[in-house]
C-alpha cells in the first residue's frame, strides 16, 4: 500500500473525463507521441554523457513572457503530434490558508470546476439572487446552533435545503467538462496540495483558442456553485480520508506532532470544524487574494505557435487586473531539540513511520535528500526493501516521502512500512535503525552510488516524455524555485553527487533528535 494513495503527498484530484468517449484517432496520435519521443530518451537514460545536452536542446526551445498584469506564460513547442497540453499553476495551497479557515485552497479548486456566469447555468441572474439568501440562511444556521437552539437549526437547514433544490434548477450539471470532453480534450483533472493547485488537461492543437477562453472565464468572473452541495462532498471526503481511515488519521497525527509552528503541520483537506462553518465569502476572499495574475504561471507545451499563444493570452488573460501580491508565509519552525513519538490503536494492520525534518528544495543539497531516497526506498533492489521486507521479513511494504507535505519550505523526510504479520513495528524499527546507521558511518560504494544517479536520471527524463509531464515541471519550478531553467539542470547536480555528499547529508538528517516516531498498532 502506498500513502499517496490516501492523498498525503499533497494533493487530492477530480474531475477525470472517461477515455472510452474519445475518437480512435486521437488515441493514435497519443500513441504516435509516445512512440516518439520514448525511444530517444530511453536510449538517453541508458547515455549519461548525452543528458545534459538534451536538456540544453530542449531548454533553448523554451519561451517566455509576461503579460502587463504580471501573469507568466512558459511555452515550449513540438510539433510532432496536433496535441497540446496545458497547466495553470496557482502558486497557493493549504500553507497559505489562514488560521481557522483550513481547507479554502481545496475547497476552491472543487468550485472551480462549476462554471462561470455563462456555462452551467440557464440564468445565471436568478442563480445569484438564490446564493446571497442561502448564504444569509446559512449564516443564521451557525448563529442557531452555536445557541444551542435546536428548533430554529433544523427550521432554517429546511429553508436552506428549498432553496437549494431551487438553485439547482437552473444548473447544466458538469457542463464546463463537457464542453472539453466535446472538444476531444484529455485528462481533465486538479490537484491541491500543500504547496500549490494545479489545473491540466490536454486539447487538439486547433482548440488553442478554446482554453484560453474558458480557464481565462473561469478564474477571471468565478462562480462558486453548488456551494453548499461541494460543502457536503468535502466533508464526506475527510471523513472517508482521515476520520475513517486509520493511515489517515495516523498521518495528520504524524504532522501535527512533527512540527510545531509551520503550517506543514496542517492537514491539506482542511480540519472537520473549519470546512463546516466556511462561507461562500471565505473562499472569495481568499481567491481575490491568491488567484491575482502574477501568481499564477501557465505552462503550455505541444504543437503550438509560441506567437500565438502571446497574441491569445494577451485577448484573454489580459483582461486580469493587476493585483498585490500575496502575503508571504511565514515558516519559523525551531529546530528539533528532542526525539518525538506517539502511538495509536486502530482498527487497522500495524504501521511504523519515522520521519526527519528536511530543507526546502531551493537548499543545494535538495538532489542529495533524493539519491539518498533512492539507495533506501529505490524499488526492490534499494537497501531498506532488502533488508525489511527480502531479508527479515518483517514488513510486506516499506516506502518513503521525500517532501512531506510538500518542499517549498522546510518539510519532512518521511519513510514508512506496513508490518508483516507475527512482526511488530519495534522490529522495523531496529532494523531501520540499522540501515541509517550504516549510511551515515559507511560511505556508499561506487558501483550502488552510479546504479542509483542512473534510477534518478532515468525518473527524471520520464518526467519528461510527455507534454502534460514538461508542463508540469516548467510550472512547478518557475513557482517555487524562480525559474523554469532549474528544471533541466538537475542532472549536473546529480552527476556530482559523491559518497561523501551522502555521508555527510546523511549524518546531519538522521539524528536521533531530528526523528520523529508514529506507531500503529492494531486494536483488540
Amino acid at each position: 500500500m502506498n500513502l499517496r494513495a490516501f492523498g498525503f503527498a499533497g494533493v487530492s484530484g477530480k474531475f477525470a473525463l472517461a477515455r472510452e468517449s474519445f475518437s480512435r484517432r486521437l488515441w493514435l496520435v497519443w500513441l504516435l507521441v509516445i512512440l516518439l519521443w520514448l525511444s530517444p530518451l530511453g536510449a538517453i537514460a541508458q547515455a549519461s554523457s548525452s543528458i545534459q545536452p538534451y536538456l540544453d536542446r530542449v531548454a533553448e526551445q523554451v519561451s517566455e513572457f509576461t503579460l502587463d498584469n504580471g501573469m507568466k506564460f512558459i511555452v515550449l513547442e513540438r510539433h510532432q503530434a496536433p496535441v497540446v497540453s496545458f497547466m495553470l499553476y496557482a502558486d497557493v495551497g493549504a500553507v497559505d490558508e489562514p488560521v481557522g479557515k483550513t481547507g479554502v485552497a481545496h475547497y476552491l479548486e472543487h468550485l472551480a470546476f462549476k462554471g462561470t456566469q455563462q456555462i452551467g447555468t440557464t440564468n445565471y441572474a436568478a442563480e445569484q439572487a438564490l446564493f446571497e439568501q442561502m448564504d444569509t440562511q446559512f449564516k443564521a444556521l451557525l448563529a442557531a446552533e452555536s445557541a444551542d437552539n435546536a428548533e430554529q437549526a433544523a427550521a432554517i437547514r429546511e429553508q436552506l435545503e428549498t432553496l437549494r433544490q431551487e438553485a439547482n434548477t437552473y444548473v447544466e450539471q458538469n457542463k464546463y467538462g463537457q464542453i472539453i470532453e466535446q472538444a476531444g480534450g484529455v485528462g481533465l483533472n486538479a490537484t491541491t496540495g500543500a504547496d500549490a493547485t494545479r489545473y491540466f488537461y490536454s486539447l487538439p492543437s486547433n482548440k488553442l483558442e478554446l482554453w484560453m477562453s474558458l480557464e481565462s472565464e473561469r478564474f477571471l468572473e468565478p462562480v462558486f456553485r453548488q456551494f453548499y452541495e461541494e460543502k457536503e462532498v468535502i466533508l464526506e471526503e475527510r471523513r472517508m480520508r482521515v476520520d475513517n481511515s486509520p493511515i489517515g488519521l495516523m498521518i495528520e497525527t504524524f504532522l501535527d506532532t512533527a512540527f510545531e509552528t509551520s503550517p506543514y503541520g496542517r492537514p491539506v483537506i482542511g480540519y472537520e470544524s473549519d470546512l463546516y462553518q466556511v462561507s461562500r465569502q471565505d473562499i472569495q476572499d481568499f481567491f481575490d487574494t491568491y488567484y491575482g495574475p502574477s501568481n499564477l504561471v501557465a505552462a503550455i507545451v505541444g504543437d503550438v505557435s509560441t506567437s500565438t499563444v502571446q497574441q491569445l493570452a494577451e485577448t484573454y488573460f489580459g483582461r486580469f487586473q493587476s493585483r498585490a501580491l500575496p502575503p508571504t508565509v511565514e515558516v519559523n519552525e525551531p529546530p528539533q531539540r528532542s526525539p518525538k513519538e506517539f502511538t495509536l490503536e486502530l482498527p487497522s494492520q500495524p504501521w511504523y513511520l519515522e520521519g526527519y525534518h528536511r530543507p526546502a528544495l531551493s537548499d543545494p543539497n535538495h538532489v542529495v535528500y533524493g539519491i539518498i531516497d533512492d539507495l533506501l526506498v529505490g524499488g526492490r533492489t534499494s537497501r531498506l526493501y532488502q533488508a525489511l521486507v527480502d531479508d527479515n521479513q518483517v514488513a510486506l511494504d516499506i516506502g518513503s516521502i521525500n517532501g512531506l507535505p510538500g518542499d517549498k519550505y522546510p518539510s519532512l523526510f518521511l519513510i514508512y512500512a506496513l508490518t508483516a504479520p507475527n512482526h511488530t513495528v519495534d522490529e522495523v524499527a531496529t532494523l531501520l535503525e540499522a540501515e541509517l546507521d550504516s549510511l551515515k558511518t559507511e560511505p556508499v560504494a561506487e558501483a550502488e552510488l552510479d546504479r542509483v544517479k542512473t534510477q534518478a536520471r532515468a525518473s527524471l527524463i520520464r518526467s519528461l516524455n510527455s507534454n502534460q509531464g514538461l508542463a508540469s515541471r516548467l510550472a512547478e519550478y518557475e513557482a517555487k524555485t524562480g525559474s523554469w531553467r532549474n528544471a533541466f539542470t538537475e542532472i549536473e547536480a546529480i552527476e556530482s553527487v559523491s559518497a561523501a555528499d551522502v555521508q555527510q547529508v546523511a549524518q546531519q538528517l538522521f539524528q536521533p533528535q531530528n526523528r520523529t516516531v508514529g506507531r500503529l498498532i492494531s486494536a483488540e
